[in-house]
């Protein structure tokens, strides 16, 4: 199976954002890969507020193009993430962080909402993710060609192993983390947190992270890449728009669950939340 991950600097002009996606996912099914990754909130990225502001619904115009494109070119598209404006009238009036899996008939498959709120503070700049978007509240497995296990995720979902570990259990053997980490984040944390989903997992990790100034003081890290169930990077993005191939080795990875079993030898009754055990959150 051939792969590509995208990696976009996605500002709020959210027609010159389409434009680029439109030329970097044909520019990556040209190159023969038939599941493609777009990046986090690769439709409109900036500050919070801003971003809220370009919200769109699941039938608007960026949803309704990757269906199209999906459709036209006969692949997978998981089109990273966007801010989603709920189709109906709910109690929060925030948006969702939200990731849409198309088939190649450009139906719909899969549709995630970001579970973990990215409210943290980054080298001096508070970021609070909730002010504008609501959490989700599932973990998503898809599935792509030949019935291939895909879990889906966004961005500071990689500081969470949990989420992933439930979806290798539910059969995931793709794990896909459209993102826009930060510059300091990406330096220091990105390849490692990457790596290591895909080593606990044995996994195929494809993460497409956002690249370089899109607003004022927010800027992202690049690096966008592909990882075996070894934790062995088989491809990785430079510092600009454009997009990594690779071929996924699906026998390979079935050597290497075979061969050292960590899946298979959990042991699930021995574990326990430390609500369970009396301990402190």
């Amino acid at each position: 199976m051939r792969v590509a991950t995208i990696q976009l600097t996605s500002t709020t002009d959210v027609r010159r954002n389409l434009a680029a996606a439109d030329r970097h996912v044909r520019a990556a099914a040209a190159d023969g890969a038939t599941l493609v990754l777009l990046p986090e909130k690769w439709t409109a990225y900036g500050r919070g507020a801003d971003v809220a502001a370009c919200a769109q619904t699941l039938d608007g115009e960026a949803i309704s193009w990757a269906r199209s494109v999906a459709a036209e070119l006969a692949i997978d598209l998981i089109a990273g993430s966007l801010c989603e404006q709920p189709a109906a009238p709910d109690e929060d009036p925030r948006r969702r962080n939200t990731s849409v899996h198309v088939g190649p008939d450009g139906e719909i498959r899969a549709v995630y909402r970001k579970v973990h709120m990215f409210d943290v503070t980054v080298d001096g700049t508070t970021y609070r993710e909730s002010e504008h978007e609501a959490p989700g509240a599932e973990a998503v497995l898809t599935h792509v060609a030949d019935g291939v296990g895909v879990g889906m995720s966004i961005c500071y979902d990689l500081r969470f192993p949990e989420l992933y570990r439930v979806l290798a259990v539910r059969g995931a053997r793709i794990l896909v983390v459209p993102s826009a980490f930060t510059l300091a984040t990406t330096r220091d944390h990105w390849e490692v947190l990457v790596r290591a989903r895909a080593i606990e997992n044995q996994c195929f990790v494809l993460a497409a992270n956002q690249v370089g100034e899109h607003a004022p003081g927010v800027r992202t890290g690049g690096r966008s890449m592909i990882v075996d169930p070894w934790g062995v990077v088989l491809s990785q993005m430079s510092d600009r728009e454009g997009h990594v191939i690779a071929d996924l080795d699906l026998a390979g990875q079935d050597r290497i669950r075979r061969d050292l079993p960590a899946l298979a030898n959990r042991r699930p009754e021995a574990y326990a939340w430390p609500s369970q055990t009396g301990a402190h959150d």
